[in-house]
């Protein structure tokens, strides 16, 4: 498998409202249109309220072009008023691996296993 990385983003939200929709969306659609990105997943945690979007990239290259985006740059800047906080993660995937059985970004990647 090349190099993969990923872009993790958890937060407690608060109200969304429609600029928090449009930009997100706007944001969505823009990490879509990045070559090198690969996929994303989102995920709730109904105990805690927490949600993470996880976003896939083949490079750091394209990963700096979503996060220094005047869009993204935007929504950093007005977060506080839809989260009541967040967290970024950026890793590098060192294996993936799976029984084919589910849908996944990276499944079309997989590297033997460790």
């Amino acid at each position: 498998m090349s190099t993969v990385y990923t872009s993790t983003f958890t937060f407690a939200k608060r109200e969304f409202d429609d600029d928090f929709h449009a930009l997100d969306s706007s944001i969505a659609q823009l990490a879509r249109s990045i070559p090198g990105y690969i996929g994303e997943e989102a995920w709730e945690n109904q105990d805690s309220g927490l949600i993470s979007n996880v976003y896939y990239w083949e490079s750091m290259e394209a990963l700096r072009t979503l996060i220094d985006h005047p869009v993204h740059q935007e929504a950093k800047r007005k977060q506080a008023q839809w989260l009541d906080g967040y967290q970024v993660i950026i890793a590098q995937v060192m294996h993936t691996y799976g029984d084919g059985g589910i849908a996944h970004p990276l499944g079309q990647r997989q590297a033997s296993r460790p």
